[in-house]
């Protein structure tokens, strides 16, 4: 893994449930999907299903990018992960995945939804694995503080 810049570690960032954007490329067109992902392995890490679009796209071209913000306007937090590679595609972990699920509803699963599980989180039959060539970890939180960037 390459970093192009790197302003912090990137776990600060890809440790919290943001949603990042999965760019792929059909027939030389752009396509943008946003998803959520886990961050383990050194590797992003995102579910779906086998007749998801971006899935299918993946399949057929695997260079791919995803960019994730933390952005927090009162705060004054900026910070954006930029990680450009290739996918690879496989069957679902299911422990892969109940970490997954896990990072945006909670450790107790007594509290997750159950319409939820049973009509997204069921369904998922493919995971994707994003291995890092290149890293952008760049922090632009002085847009409030000027120089002195927020924390």
């Amino acid at each position: 893994m390459i970093f192009a810049q790197k302003d912090f570690e990137i776990e600060e960032v890809l440790s919290k449930p943001l949603m990042a954007h999965l760019s792929t490329v059909e027939d030389g067109i752009p396509r943008d999907s946003p998803v959520w992902f886990l961050w383990e392995d050194s590797s992003l890490w995102i579910f779906g299903t086998s007749k998801d679009s971006f899935v299918k796209r993946l399949q057929a071209e695997p260079k791919c990018a995803a960019g994730i913000v933390e952005y927090d306007l009162e705060k004054g937090i900026l910070k954006h992960v930029g990680i450009r590679g290739a996918a690879s595609l496989a069957s679902c972990d299911k422990d892969r995945l109940m970490r997954f699920v896990a990072k945006y509803l909670g450790q107790d699963k007594q509290n997750w939804n159950p319409w939820f599980i049973e009509n997204v989180v069921d369904p998922l039959d493919a995971m994707i694995r994003l291995d890092p060539e290149s890293v952008v970890a760049k922090n632009v939180s002085f847009f409030k503080t000027g120089p002195n960037l927020a924390s």
